[in-house]
């Protein structure tokens, strides 16, 4: 094996005895070095080419934006994709479809297709007042007459209303709620002078005779108790009369059959809505709330457009810092540009793969507002990297080389992160993920992050190489402009000077002396070695990675530990280093590998995890859409009107008997009204078991009576004759009672605040009695394709990517000389992991599909920024722990800090987004930052300092022997012969 970088030409280490699978490990480790060490070469040679091609093939693919297009189905978006709920849903269209309801249509029983909605409340008084019960009347009349022109110019234009768009019943009458009904019978008493009928809640009874649930249309009901005395807020019993109401609710359904009647729907759902703001601006006393079956959708897609502004900011904010962190105060060796050219090159990267999703047909949602931010962690990381890696070689080598060696340096971290990267979002991306929102999302962040690596080896390699030229012939590392020479410096003005400062010049021209101390800089070996003198002395054990005496990894001398001054971490002009490297060399790193810190950071950890544990026993799951739509909207406002007036009753519940059953059976009928107790609820059974009572009939009789009656007598009954659309007959022989094939019930739940939270628990406990049931039912709500298994769906992913980390790094051992770090990088990411998820918990944040495709990204965002730090650390031998978590922080902690500098400061501007996603984005990706941020800058070089691995001094059995080094090495490249003097 080689002593300082394997797989180079001209380097020399004493072959000595080792464990046959660490030899493997580095023969493969060395292999992969030498590839990328080839591929540097190769894309120095070609910078134009690199730097060209990627900018071409992204203005070709920016032109396929024209066909862009919205993602328009937010249920498959948001809702697990398979699910007992959806098959239960197409079970109950295909039995009583909506159209079927000829005479009663129940809020939320099933998905109604177009329709437009509003909560009318009253500012002062009760909603039933005589003086805003006529107001709501004419509102609604204004909406009966509204009409809506398609196309809405030219010949063939034509006026709908909404008697031409409505749901009619068999009478071809537009379907209304029945509270309409109920206050036009009060409206018509109060005009005769008559005693109004008695308004009950929650199930009330029309003129006609007919029974109506109408809980779901009056909200914050004061009721009239048994002696007369107010009842409290939403609080009656079934019949109870109603004293006043705070809030209505008026449901216009539509229907949306063919192109064209579903585009007149939408225009008509938009004219409802600027019909009821008009509405609102003229009667102030009355507040307005409206919402369509387009409400959702547009108010999810709206937080794109509220973030395109912050998302530029955040470009800006972030190329600032980039800049600043990719400059020094030497103007030389200052690189300002790679800051803006590394943020140019992610852009092209997003551009390429938004012109690939436009080109196979993909849809955009709001969703991908992250994918961003996946990007940029992971390109800035790469780019201040390879800029760390730039500065640690030789200056005074030609360009090639240098480029060379920072490949053979980086690459082979940055390729195992990136494919940590695709790992974790490429397991998400399978069809094993049952939520569309994070397959999408992790597909599209697959392709995000391939392309961005592919930029970064392309086409910010290349700009490294320009940059590297100009370095060489001593430019300005801003301007481009060449810097004079010392004696012309000084007859300038003090500004130029200082604009103009580098001592460039002064230390190549020391370094390249004929007898000199070896430059701190040293660099790998060329390739055309021509002569070199060895000498044998007993020496410590270097590992092929980094080396115990050398700042630099790739270095080809050795300095044994009798050095009165390490050369690890010297420079011969330590002000003219990166401000934040000599910050961290010069204090941050004594500071935490301080005895007396130790111990304070292993507190902070622990308490850390404290508050993480509390977290994650508190995580809920955030099952409403409406939780990830765009603040302000009509969805929220809506939301929260239905919360506040409508929260004391479940959503109407369809309980669906969908086989024959004996229902003439006196123990099917207990069953069934046993199951029905403590819902209020309107079944036809109940009604028709107690029309036989009335008459003195048996309740239990045979099969053909009791079909018969029901049939020929209740059903024929004005008051019953609704509960037809509720029945489903099955033709038996001729001459024969038809069979109940199917039928359906009504049932509605009392629910307190955790509405949600009970619907899940109700949900559970019916299917659950379903399955033991002898009568064979379902239930059904819309709102139950969200809450079914959800915690399953939307956690799956996460608990996938985990364990593909986990797989990855078990297998990423056998390409690390050091397998420990597998070990120490995979509890580092479960240990973030665990962190984000508790403080985004305890932040307010729910589990939903937001917020777990930033866990996602968070798997690998925390192994970009502790993975190399970990390498770093363990590749070192033959010094104190202490010391190689310093050389450690020095190499690989300042570009992770540079990383999360930036990273940071272009998540704020999106943080005053005013959208409930875009405040979930934030959270959790702050969270991660700054729990990335904790484990790679303090827990991890504390921990590293008393826990494995060792730094012992020999590997082999033995211990160290003695080994073979190069003393005097010449170096022939294309511009210049070298001779380095190394003491010995």
């Amino acid at each position: 094996m080689l002593s300082s970088a394997p797989g180079l030409s001209g380097r020399w280490e004493r072959l000595e005895p080792r464990p046959r699978a660490r030899m493997l490990r580095q023969v493969l480790h060395a292999g992969l070095r030498t590839s990328f060490h080839a591929l540097g070469r190769f894309v120095a040679s070609h910078p134009v080419f690199f730097a060209s091609a990627p900018v071409l093939l992204s203005i070709l693919l920016g032109a396929s934006f024209s066909r862009y297009r919205v993602e328009e189905d937010v249920e498959n978006l948001l809702a697990p994709k398979h699910s007992l709920a959806k098959i239960e849903g197409n079970l109950v269209d295909s039995l009583f479809p909506v159209n079927r309801s000829k005479h009663a249509l129940y809020s939320d029983l099933q998905t109604p297709g177009r329709y437009g909605r509003v909560i009318v409340t009253s500012r002062k008084g009760s909603v039933l007042d005589p003086g805003h019960l006529d107001t709501i009347l004419k509102l609604h009349r204004r909406i009966y007459q509204m009409q809506v022109t398609v196309p809405a110019s030219g010949l063939n234009s034509f006026n709908y209303s909404f008697s031409y768009l409505c749901l009619p019943d068999d009478k071809n009458v537009c379907i209304i709620d029945d509270i309409i009904r109920a206050m036009e019978e009060i409206q018509s008493a109060r005009a005769s002078n008559i005693s109004a009928p008695v308004l009950r809640y929650p199930i009330t009874q029309l003129a006609d005779g007919r029974q109506a649930y109408i809980g779901h249309q009056l909200g914050g009901v004061q009721g009239w108790g048994p002696s007369g005395a107010v009842r409290g807020l939403g609080t009656g019993g079934k019949g109870e009369g109603v004293r006043s109401a705070r809030a209505l609710q008026l449901t216009y359904y539509l229907q949306a059959r063919g192109g064209l009647m579903d585009r007149v729907a939408g225009q008509w759902e938009k004219a409802f809505c600027a019909e009821l703001q008009h509405f609102a601006a003229l009667h102030p006393k009355l507040g307005l709330y409206p919402s369509t079956s387009s409400s959702l959708r547009t108010d999810f897609q709206f937080s794109s457009v509220l973030a395109h502004r912050p998302l530029l900011v955040s470009l800006g904010a972030c190329g600032v810092l980039a800049v600043l962190c990719c400059s020094m105060r030497d103007c030389v060796r200052s690189k300002p540009w790679l800051g803006l050219l590394a943020l140019l090159s992610i852009t092209l990267s997003g551009l390429t793969a938004a012109g690939i999703l436009n080109l196979t047909g993909a849809t955009y949602n709001s969703t991908y507002l992250g994918i961003p931010f996946v990007m940029l962690g992971h390109g800035l990381f790469g780019s201040f990297e390879m800029l760390s890696s730039w500065r640690r070689t030789r200056e005074d080598q030609h360009v090639k080389e240098r480029v060379a060696s920072v490949f053979e340096d980086v690459m082979l971290r940055f390729s195992g992160s990136t494919m940590l990267h695709l790992m974790t979002l490429g397991l998400a991306a399978s069809p094993l993920t049952n939520m569309e929102a994070v397959r999408l999302f992790c597909r599209t962040a697959a392709l995000a992050v391939t392309i961005s690596y592919v930029y970064m080896l392309s086409f910010y390699s290349s700009c490294l190489v320009f940059t590297g030229y100009l370095e060489t012939g001593y430019r300005h590392g801003c301007f481009c402009r060449r810097v004079p020479k010392p004696d012309r410096l000084d007859s300038k003005p003090a500004w130029y000077r200082c604009l103009m400062y580098t001592r460039y010049q002064d230390e190549t021209q020391t370094t390249t002396a004929p007898h000199g101390v070896a430059h701190s800089h040293a660099p790998p070996p060329n390739p055309n070695l021509t002569h070199t003198h060895a000498h044998t002395h007993p020496h410590t054990a270097n590992n092929h990675n980094s080396h115990g005496h050398e700042h630099v990894e790739n270095a080809t001398h050795v300095h044994p530990p009798s050095h009165t001054q390490s050369t690890l971490s010297a420079e011969p002009h330590p002000q003219d280093s990166h401000l934040l490297l000599g910050c961290v060399r010069r204090c941050y790193g004594d500071w935490i590998t301080n005895t007396y810190v130790k111990p304070f950071v292993v507190l902070l950890y622990l308490v850390y995890i404290s508050f993480g544990l509390m977290g994650f026993l508190q995580v809920t799951q955030g099952s409403d859409p409406s939780a990830l739509v765009a603040m302000d909207t009509t969805t929220v406002l809506y939301t929260r009107a239905q919360q506040r007036y409508f929260s004391s009753y479940s959503p109407v519940i369809g309980f669906y008997i969908y086989e024959s059953a004996p229902y003439w059976n006196a123990s099917v009928q207990r069953d069934l009204l046993e199951y029905a107790k403590g819902f209020q609820r309107i079944s036809w059974l109940e009604a028709y078991l107690n029309y036989l009572s009335d008459r003195n009939q048996s309740t239990s009789q045979p099969r053909e009576n009791f079909t018969h009656t029901l049939r020929h007598a209740f059903l024929h009954e004005p008051q019953f004759a609704h509960f037809a659309d509720d029945i489903i007959f099955a033709e038996r022989g001729q001459g024969e009672e038809p069979d109940v094939a199917a039928s359906r019930i009504f049932l509605v739940a009392k629910t307190t605040e955790n509405k949600r939270e009970e619907m899940s628990v109700l949900l559970d406990t019916l299917r659950r009695l379903s399955l033991t049931s002898r009568v064979r039912f379902l239930i059904f709500n819309p709102s139950f394709v969200y809450l079914d298994r959800y915690a399953a769906a939307v956690s799956s992913p996460l608990r996938h990517s985990l364990l593909a980390v986990l797989f990855l790094l078990g297998l990423s051992s056998l390409a690390v000389v050091e397998p420990l770090v597998s070990v120490w990088l995979g509890l580092t990411l479960l240990s973030v992991q665990f962190g984000v998820l508790g403080f985004m918990t305890l932040w307010g944040v729910e589990l939903d599909c937001m917020s777990v495709l930033c866990l996602i990204s968070a798997l690998g965002h925390s192994a970009d920024c502790s993975g190399p730090l970990l390498c770093g650390f363990a590749s070192g031998r033959g010094e104190s722990r202490t010391r190689w978590v310093r050389v450690a922080l020095e190499r690989h902690g300042v570009p992770s800090l540079q990383t999360l500098i930036c990273y940071g400061a272009a998540l704020v501007p999106v943080g005053s987004v005013r959208s409930n996603l875009t405040h979930t984005l934030f959270r959790c990706l702050t969270l991660t930052a700054g729990c990335s941020a904790l484990h790679t800058l303090a827990f991890l070089p504390t921990l590293l300092t008393f826990l494995p691995p060792s730094k012992t001094q020999g590997q082999g059995p033995g211990g160290e022997g003695p080994r073979q080094e190069v003393e005097c090495v010449e170096m022939n490249d294309s511009t210049r012969v070298v001779d380095q003097i190394t003491t010995v």
